[in-house]
């Protein structure tokens, strides 16, 4: 409970400026921020902790004897009515009716210190200890999931805003095409099949701008419910560490660093904490089998007792003391093969644990090479989709100002149209694209520490 409440105090006082309007815009630190101490994936993870520290106390206690300690109180009364009975010389005797109360006292306290048992104290500790590093290097792990996540939902905010603004300067662009196209109708100078046309184009237009603003405004509700605040509220997001425009040295530097493929895979292994964790669970594994041949051994228990005990008063009760301490050496023969079977049945868990580490590092190998196609090919379309945005930009100011001096079609016009759209699309596409690539093989490489 103290657990829960020290996360939502920490939540509430980082969410508070965006939970009671003094602030309603969210920069991709903040929305990380927020979503490391609000996610519920989070504060699993960090519960998970404390249950798997407790569990390593619980193991070294093993170590240590068992203390126990009791005290009782009983009460007899004794009723016995007169009786007669004759002795063997023929006479008869009366015994007169008696009353007898007796109080019981006593108290005492017990150890047992289990000496050997076959090892099995030290398999118990070595499957707690390795359980809770698993444990911790999972919940690191899904704390840069969340965090990627994030930066992947953000990212693709940024995206969708741009679309629109994109979507919004097509509309605005050909509607003013649109008039002028009517005005020359108008006077005869164009054809009026080329005002209804163009009607249709502005239409499609706005078709792909509600489509455009509705994907933009479904993108912002899934961050917020990521984050973990209130859907419910607006949000805006900005972050002006973000830019659309690219350097080259800027490439150049980045693309430098994710270069070495077995370099990256080196540092992958070292600072991955999903492979760590299956190391762990492999380390657990072989300590239970430790603990499952346990068994074949004897295990040896020194026991201790001291106690006080009286049948009279309780001011009595020192008078009779008994001190016992003993030692008990046990050994199973033969349990119908049930040890090996549990010896089986660990060897088996160990060796799928071995698999799985064998498993996680090649999915490490697959994840990093495909992270890193991913990072080039974003670079090469960013770079392609700027030379694209300049081609198409001059194409469709030619073809206008053909259309508007008699010298092109209105089809000429409409597909250059179509093509610098195009191009700003990919172009827009491309920079996000390229950015969250980046951001994919920092996580795939799972360095970054939150």
């Amino acid at each position: 409970m103290r657990f829960f409440k020290s996360v939502t105090l920490t939540a509430a006082a980082l969410c508070g400026p965006f939970l009671y309007g003094q602030s309603n815009n969210l920069t991709l630190e903040q929305a990380t921020q927020v979503a490391l101490q609000h996610n519920l994936s989070v504060v699993q993870a960090e519960a998970a902790i404390g249950s798997a520290h407790a569990a390593v106390m619980a193991a070294y206690g093993g170590y240590l004897p068992f203390i126990s300690a009791s005290g009782s109180w009983n009460r007899y009364a004794t009723d016995q009515s007169s009786s007669t009975t004759t002795s063997l010389g023929g006479g008869t005797f009366v015994i007169p009716p008696s009353k007898n109360t007796i109080n019981q006292f006593g108290t005492g306290i017990n150890a047992n210190w289990t000496l050997f048992d076959g090892l099995n104290r030290q398999g118990q500790v070595g499957q707690a200890t390795s359980r809770s590093a698993s444990t911790e290097e999972s919940a690191v792990r899904t704390r840069q999931s969340i965090v990627y996540q994030t930066e992947s939902a953000y990212l693709n905010i940024l995206r969708n805003g741009e679309l629109v603004k994109v979507a919004d300067e097509n509309l605005k662009r050909d509607s003013l095409q649109l008039e002028r196209i009517t005005e020359s109708a108008r006077v005869g100078a164009s054809a009026r099949a080329d005002v209804y046309r163009q009607q249709s184009t502005v239409a499609a237009d706005e078709f792909l701008l509600i489509q455009a603003q509705a994907t933009f405004d479904k993108s912002r509700a899934d961050l917020v419910d990521l984050v973990g605040l209130d859907v419910g509220a607006d949000y805006t997001f900005n972050d002006p560490t973000i830019s659309l425009d690219i350097s080259t040295v800027q490439l150049d530097s980045t693309a430098a660093l994710y270069r070495n493929f077995v370099d990256l895979e080196k540092r992958s292994l070292a600072a991955r904490p999903d492979y760590k964790s299956a190391v762990e669970t492999f380390n657990a594994a072989s300590s239970s089998v430790m603990s499952a041949r346990s068994t074949y051994f004897p295990s040896v228990v020194a026991s201790a007792g001291y106690s006080l005990g009286t049948a009279d008063a309780l001011s009595d009760l020192a008078n009779n003391k008994t001190l016992n301490w003993g030692l008990r050496v046990s050994w199973t023969l033969f349990d119908g093969f049930n040890t090996n079977a549990n010896v089986q049945s660990a060897v088996a868990n160990r060796r799928m644990a071995e698999i799985g580490v064998v498993q996680a590092e090649r999915d490490i190998y697959d994840q990093l090479k495909k992270a890193m196609l991913d990072f080039d090919a974003g670079r090469k379309q960013y770079e392609v989709s700027q030379k694209g945005v300049t081609s198409a930009t001059e194409d469709r100011k030619i073809a206008a100002e053909k259309y508007n001096l008699g010298a092109g079609t209105l089809l000429d016009l409409l597909t250059a149209n179509a093509g610098l759209v195009q191009a700003q699309v990919n172009l827009v596409n491309s920079v996000y694209n390229y950015i969250t690539a980046k951001k994919n093989l920092e996580f795939i490489i799972g360095e970054r520490a939150y």
